[in-house]
């Protein structure tokens, strides 16, 4: 199977898993200091705005997806979930989004994501109780 097939099969296998359209799923590949990065990037289909769900690298597109399938098999047993609420600015209507991190500032990593800081405005970041 060549490498091309094979990247195919793990993105719709990840996107399987996580239950995604592919207008919901964006997969981003970009070389960084002789890696090849994997951004893997949800779309919000009510606000249609972007958030990255989570980044490996690996030696190739392939590795890289490999490690993303690995992680998006368990991290909902690895990370805590958090709830933001945040509202662009211009914009009227507050916004809930949700996230799976280790950490506060890696949700707010998450939602920040290829966006100037100054274009949300985040109003609350909440903990949720694990089940």
């Amino acid at each position: 199977m060549t490498d091309e097939f094979e990247a195919a099969r793990l993105q719709r296998e990840i996107q399987q898993y996580l239950g995604l359209t592919p207008e919901q799923l964006r997969f981003e590949f970009r070389e960084v200091e002789g890696q090849t990065r994997l951004d893997l990037i949800t779309v919000n289909p009510r606000h249609q705005q972007s958030f990255l769900f989570r980044y490996e690298t690996g030696r190739d597109e392939t590795d890289a997806l490999e490690k993303m399938l690995d992680y998006v098999k368990r991290f909902r047993d690895t990370e805590s979930s958090y709830t933001l609420q945040w509202r662009s600015r211009g914009d009227k209507e507050l916004q809930t989004s949700y996230f799976r991190a280790h950490n506060v500032y890696e949700a707010l990593d998450k939602l920040y994501f290829g966006r100037d800081l100054n274009a949300i405005t985040v109003f609350s970041v909440v903990l949720n109780p694990s089940s």
